[in-house]
């Protein structure tokens, strides 16, 4: 950017240069002519450099330019002499009306037309006056209006650059955003995933341990059911992953819902704890991301439940539908106490939470009263995402 913009200005230079010469040459033949003596060519030289050198710092300092212009034009004026490198004043005019304000260009405006007074007073005499005056003074007018057509059009693709740049940044803020939302996600659902099915391996694991010298066929059993939830575990990590890799397709199975629950709830029972669904209402279809939250949230209690609650015999799911509102809930008959790690600072609530606060929704945790733990989560189906 740096070496762009020193082309640039390199390159306004140099066309500054080469205006200043082209002006110089065209007043050169006035000099000539006008007055052929060597004392008034050595002058005239003198007023056509002194007009045309000031254009090469036109850019840099416009209001500056046009005033040492218009200081040696007016040398120029006392002297009686009339050369064509003048022009250099409505170059120098046309540059502040381009790059100054309004204010200053209208000072210099008026600057410029108390020259073209003077000029018209001193050497056009007569009927024809006022022809040559309106001629220098439309003269003038162009060179304002087409000035400040170039600062219009300037400061707009300015705007536009710097919309386009801040667009670019909100574009990149907002991708960076949505990442970060999407690993949030994927984190929460590995957690959900990883944590339920190693808790019902772990669980089934030590049951067949206990049970293989009375019960070979029963151990036999609950290693062939830690098979397949290790199996059912890498299936939904796989399919979760596959939306990373780009040189694999994303698996088509939809996200899990209400009508896992089930299963969701027959993979418990094959540890010892008795499951129970009860429903109560009757619930109304509810959006897939929605069904997800809700499975993820009995999820998560379910597997708390067997991480923690070890003496838990029974675990109770149940929805209840009823004046525009989804209430879930999970009850277990376990030790009423847990972990620190499951109060508020506990990554898994706070994970319920996250996902329902999506939604719309709120979940609280904590024990019950005498014996066991509760997690109950409010859904405001009419206030709910989509």
């Amino acid at each position: 950017m740096l070496r762009l913009q020193t082309h640039t200005q390199g390159s306004a230079d140099f066309v500054d240069v080469c205006l200043a010469l082209g002006v110089a040459l065209l007043g050169l033949p006035s000099v000539l002519t006008i007055r052929p003596t060597q004392h008034y060519v050595a002058l005239g030289l003198l007023f056509d450099v002194a007009l045309c050198l000031p254009l090469v710092w036109r850019r840099r300092w416009p209001i500056q330019t046009f005033a040492v212009v218009a200081a040696v034009a007016f040398g120029q004026w006392l002297t009686n002499d009339r050369y064509l490198a003048d022009v250099a004043l409505l170059v120098a005019f046309y540059t502040v009306a381009a790059r100054e304000s309004l204010r200053r260009t209208a000072a210099a405006a008026a600057v410029l037309e108390l020259g073209v007074l003077l000029a018209t007073i001193r050497w056009v005499p007569g009927h024809t006056a006022w022809l040559f005056f309106v001629l220098l003074s439309g003269m003038t007018t162009a060179a304002f209006f087409i000035g400040t057509t170039m600062r219009t059009r300037r400061a707009y693709l300015a705007s536009v650059e710097d919309r386009a740049a801040r667009l670019e940044l909100e574009r990149d803020q907002q991708a960076q955003l949505v990442a970060a939302a999407e690993r949030a996600r994927i984190a929460r659902d590995m957690h959900d995933i990883v944590a339920h099915n190693l808790s019902v391996m772990i669980a089934l694991a030590d049951g067949a341990a206990f049970t293989t010298q009375d019960d070979p066929e029963r151990a036999a059993a609950a290693m062939n059911q830690v098979s397949a939830t290790g199996r059912q575990a890498l299936t939904e990590m796989r399919r979760l992953l596959g939306v990373l890799r780009e040189d694999l397709p994303a698996a088509l199975e939809p996200q899990p819902g209400l009508v896992d629950l089930d299963q969701l709830l027959a993979q418990v029972r094959l540890v010892g704890l008795r499951g129970e669904l009860v429903t109560e209402g009757r619930l109304p279809a509810l959006t897939p991301g929605l069904q997800l939250t809700v499975y993820r949230l009995v999820q998560e209690a379910l597997t708390n439940t067997l991480k923690h609650a070890v003496d838990a015999r029974s675990a109770t799911v149940r929805l209840r539908f009823a004046d525009n509102q989804l209430e879930v809930e999970i009850v277990d008959d376990g030790a009423a106490s847990r972990p620190p790690s499951l109060g508020t600072d506990g990554h898994g609530i706070n994970g319920m939470r996250e996902r329902a606060s999506m939604y719309g929704g709120m979940v609280e945790a904590g024990p019950r009263v005498g014996r066991g733990w509760r997690v109950g989560g409010r859904f405001d189906l009419g206030t709910s995402a989509p």
